[in-house]
């Protein structure tokens, strides 16, 4: 099993969540988050006055999945997210050593 953690611009959610179930990702864990990376944040002007914006908003995803289906689930999330543009984000793939499912015990890829 894999465990994917995904970083992308919140306006390109609702795409790559669609991209993703028409592949068969049944399920996502989805957090808006703040973060840097090499554009060290932005400039914005309101009401006349400029001032910096440290930490960007981003929207992480998580997702457990099958191993024979990383590498599809990690092409859909960059195409989907992608806009050329500094910032699109990063996409993280770990081992999953243990899953298991609250309700019913269930273990291992069943559990997903």
């Amino acid at each position: 099993m894999k465990y994917i953690v995904a970083v992308i611009k919140p306006h390109k959610l609702d795409g790559v969540r669609q991209a993703l179930t028409s592949i068969g990702v049944e399920g996502m864990t989805v957090s808006e988050v703040k973060g840097f990376g090499r554009q060290k944040g932005h400039s914005e002007v309101y009401r006349g006055a400029e001032y910096k914006v440290d930490f960007v908003p981003k929207v992480k995803l998580e997702i457990a999945i099958d191993e024979s289906q990383a590498a599809s689930v990690v092409d859909t999330i960059r195409n989907s997210a992608k806009t050329d543009r500094i910032g699109d984000g990063k996409v993280f793939v770990f081992d999953l050593e243990e899953a298991m499912r609250v309700r019913t015990g269930e273990t291992g890829a069943d559990a997903l």
